[in-house]
């Protein structure tokens, strides 16, 4: 069975995200919602095909969270803004920070469904595979799946390689022991706990003066710090 694209809905009206739920998992999407950018930046982003992104929010902004994701946790998820305002400061804001498209409040279902579709089928013929991510002198090539550190190629089992990527993905967000076996090992394989902490250990080894940036804290898991 082909797995459901994954659509995050992050907006303070919680009716108008009830109604977007209902309509996009009628279209076969898988949605998860955040009532404001606070809650949304807690989740796990790679997780996401595509995120709907209110801008007038209590707390921090769309635009705000949209740089966030973009800038510093070097993520390029397709986002889409949604917003009731519609003058042209705010649609050129919008762009600025990373935005794939924008909808004006009021709009209709059948609208956000379109243009989420046309967005993520222009996304299916690029993916962020070919990207680098970059830290200092810290690089990661998911092309070539490689590491290289101030111009070093480094050494990683496959294992280590993904959790760098993984931490590296979502900067400064602890991502539990219990998430990384989920995401990082086959669920027919028996692994514990353990084996994160043995893997992060070699990990940061390896990466030389780097592996500072690799931080844990009992009870929240492992994060890659931009210590700028």
């Amino acid at each position: 069975m082909e797995e459901k694209q994954k659509i995050l809905i992050v907006d303070d009206e919680k009716d108008l995200c009830e109604i977007l739920q209902f309509n996009l998992e009628s279209e076969g999407f898988s949605i998860d919602v955040a009532h404001s950018g606070e809650e949304a930046l807690k989740k796990t982003m790679e997780e996401f095909d595509l995120i709907l992104l209110d801008v007038m929010m209590g707390g921090i902004s769309g635009f705000k969270t949209a740089n966030i994701i973009r800038k510093e946790r070097n993520l390029q998820v397709p986002i889409i803004f949604l917003t009731a305002k519609g003058e042209e400061n705010d649609v050129l804001t919008g762009f600025n920070v990373g935005a794939d498209d924008y909808i004006s409040k009021p709009f209709s279902i059948k609208e956000v469904v379109a243009r989420i579709k046309a967005i993520l089928k222009r996304g299916s013929k690029k993916t962020d595979e070919n990207t680098v991510i970059t830290y200092k002198e810290l690089t990661v090539n998911q092309k070539q799946k490689e590491i290289f550190v101030g111009g070093q190629h480094v050494n990683l089992t496959r294992k280590e390689y993904e959790i760098l990527l993984l931490l590296m993905k979502n900067t400064d967000q602890y991502i539990s022991r219990d998430e990384i076996l989920k995401r990082i090992w086959d669920d027919d394989v028996i692994v514990t706990e353990r084996n994160v902490d043995v893997n992060i250990a070699r990990l940061r080894k390896k990466i030389g003066k780097y592996g500072t940036n690799i931080k844990g804290k009992s009870g929240y898991g492992y994060c890659f710090k931009n210590n700028n």
